[in-house]
């Protein structure tokens, strides 16, 4: 009799021992499956968007591909690129942006705002109204740059691009989030 009892022990402790590991199986497989599906619709891009507001510069430009002199302080930039002339459009963004670095209070001082309008000299352009620190660029390599509000990050890589007709609080909640994002400019 203390066989057969013995017996059956080491049989209920082997099923045990089977159950544990099937289970501990398939917690990995479901572990490993998971990761690997989160991994092929994060790749592929369905099912999450991006927060930004902007469209990425592509292909990835910097201003010292551009020709942009060389700026003496590592801020981020609004840039303004007009063509030909600044439209009104051109303008009433100019003047929102104005409003916008204000709005940006303590940040403000890591922000400068700049212009460039293609195919004339931004500095012999005039404006309707004064705008004393708002820079005016000429660069070399312009011609293939579109229309639009750029940002530009301290290190000039050219980030977010906008319509200049776009509501101005999409630049700045995409401005807000990059300059708490960081720790340089």
């Amino acid at each position: 009799m203390s066989e057969n009892a013995d017996s059956q022990s080491n049989n209920k402790a082997s099923g045990s021992g089977r159950r544990q590991l099937t289970v501990i199986l398939v917690i990995a497989l479901v572990t490993l499956g998971g990761s690997y599906l989160l991994f092929y619709f994060a790749s592929t891009g369905s099912g999450w968007g991006t927060t930004n507001n902007g469209e990425f510069v592509q292909p990835p430009t910097t201003i010292e591909a551009l020709g942009w002199p060389t700026p003496e302080s590592r801020n981020w930039r609004l840039w303004v690129v007009s063509e030909g002339t600044c439209t009104p459009a051109c303008v009433n963004m100019v003047t929102k942006l104005r409003a916008l670095h204000i709005l940006l209070s303590k940040e403000a001082g890591r922000v400068r705002r700049a212009i460039t309008i293609k195919g004339a000299d931004s500095a012999s352009v005039t404006l309707p109204e004064p705008f004393p620190k708002l820079e005016r660029i000429n660069p070399v390599q312009a011609a293939h740059i579109e229309e639009g509000v750029y940002i530009i990050d301290p290190n000039g890589n050219l980030v977010f691009r906008y319509a200049l007709d776009v509501d101005p609080k999409l630049i700045l909640d995409d401005l807000k989030k990059l300059l708490k994002l960081s720790q340089i400019g």
